[in-house]
């Protein structure tokens, strides 16, 4: 079986369109034991151990995710293909990224008819790749659905993705303890969250909510940004107009976040309360380790959870079971734990940050 001529110019077609293959082409690849390159974003991805570690029958994983519009959406795409390279029983076949939902359905049902063994799908939307995702069932093409969930259990075999109520709570701990330990009360916390439309945002604002209340803490402030810098920096900076005492901070995501650091730092108040973030973004986690300014944790969205995709999409190709579970089938659903990255543990997670 024969490798990518290169990996990282396959990778950059698939992450950026694949201009040089042609719009709505598929970028095939057979992978081996490794790809030989040392991304820091993927040290932690390809590593196999267990039972299931060993060569199976040779399977083909069709792959389909939106474009890379967003660090974290690039490291899904990276980690998903190095993932698929250590496996030298899998044959990968990544749809060019798309946030196109007519051209991604297209694209999932060029992979059906090519009869691919398993499907794993990052939906640009989910309801509206619901029915296909249903076709490749109805054709016994077992579906991996990762992260952004159909809009029916009919359509997959397995969900594999983060837990946003859970980055809640967690941001909203680190935040209750931190401020405990200062001595602040009735503290100002603000909250700057994601697209206020989309379910991940209100299950994050829910879970912030709830923890903090059970600490005897509220939110003082949220508004809503747009997932993008400058985005952060509106919000960030009319927050900062609007409030002359602010003690926590909690962004729903380090890609905005780039943002509201500028904004605070435009406005000189990286001294006066501390911020908490969300996703793992390795620029945020180096501010958490330096400790030049107000960043002092954030909450993990894993971008691996498109690797743990492809391993559990193997294992459903080969029917094997999950190694340490009793149980003969892969989970129909796993949710991956929001950890939350301080000074304390920076140099762990830096490994997988995006």
């Amino acid at each position: 079986m024969s490798k990518w001529d290169s990996s990282a110019t396959q990778r950059r077609r698939f992450l950026m369109g694949g201009a040089a293959v042609g719009a709505g082409a598929l970028l095939t690849a057979c992978t081996g034991s490794g790809s030989g390159e040392s991304d820091g974003a993927n040290q932690l991805v390809g590593q196999q151990q267990g039972d299931n570690s060993q060569p199976g029958e040779t399977v083909t994983i069709g792959l389909s995710i939106p474009s890379d519009d967003h660090g974290w959406m690039g490291a899904i795409g990276e980690n998903a293909i190095a993932q698929a390279e250590s496996f030298e029983d899998v044959k990968l076949e990544a749809t060019e990224g798309t946030n196109d939902v007519n051209r991604q359905i297209s694209q999932v049902k060029t992979l059906i008819n090519k009869k691919v063994d398993v499907l794993a799908i990052l939906p640009f939307n989910g309801e509206s790749l619901t029915q296909v995702a249903e076709q490749a069932m109805r054709a016994n093409i077992p579906v991996v659905n990762i992260d952004r969930v159909f809009a029916s259990k009919l359509a997959y075999r397995t969900w594999v993705g983060g837990d946003n109520y859970g980055m809640g709570v967690n941001a909203a701990n680190f935040i209750a303890d931190r401020l405990e330990q200062q001595g602040v009360e009735n503290p100002v916390i603000v909250e700057i969250a994601g697209i206020d439309n989309l379910e991940l945002t209100r299950e994050r604002s829910r879970g912030f909510a709830e923890a903090l209340k059970s600490r005897g803490l509220s939110v003082t402030m949220s508004q809503s940004a747009e997932f993008t810098p400058q985005s952060g920096r509106q919000v960030m900076g009319n927050v900062l107009q609007a409030r002359d005492n602010i003690d926590a901070v909690w962004n729903h995501d380090d890609n905005q976040g780039v943002g509201v650091l500028a904004a605070i730092e435009q406005a000189n108040r990286g001294d006066e309360f501390f911020m908490v973030g969300g996703a793992g973004s390795k620029v945020m986690m180096e501010h958490i380790k330096a400790g030049d300014g107000p960043m002092a944790a954030t909450v993990l969205y894993p971008p691996t959870m498109s690797a743990s995709a492809v391993n559990m999409a193997r294992l459903l190709a080969q029917q094997r079971s999950v190694s340490g579970l009793v149980e003969r089938a892969v989970p129909s659903e796993i949710t991956l734990h929001s950890a939350t990255v301080s000074k304390d543990n920076v140099d762990e997670y830096l490994k997988t940050a995006f």
